[in-house]
């Protein structure tokens, strides 16, 4: 199971936190996460990974989905905090070229 806590920052950056593993069952939750945040008009989004202890081809689609989506609604996504687990499979794909993480969610942006 997986939970999401949402926040926008006082410089108008939506941060998502899941904890748990996102798989894909959880997956869709992160997109309808990002959705949402989009819909209200939060374009640069930060997912915080310092809870998420594993990723499967799942997650890291619904992280690329997102991505796709914030810069055509003119903003980004990036990630913060990824763990050892979910920095290795960053690397291994390449994805750590494109989703560009960060050690903290300041940082981000």
């Amino acid at each position: 199971m997986i939970e999401f806590t949402n926040e926008t920052l006082a410089n108008g950056v939506g941060v998502i936190r899941p904890v748990g593993r996102l798989n894909m069952v959880s997956a869709p939750h992160l997109g309808a996460n990002i959705d949402a945040l989009i819909s209200d008009g939060t374009v640069r989004l930060v997912v915080d990974l310092a809870g998420t202890d594993f990723i499967d081809s799942s997650g890291l689609g619904a992280l690329i989905t997102g991505l796709k989506k914030t810069r055509q609604a003119g903003g980004d996504l990036r990630l913060a905090n990824p763990t050892a687990q979910i920095t290795a499979v960053l690397e291994m794909t390449n994805l750590n070229k494109v989703l560009q993480p960060v050690a903290t969610v300041d940082g981000a942006y």
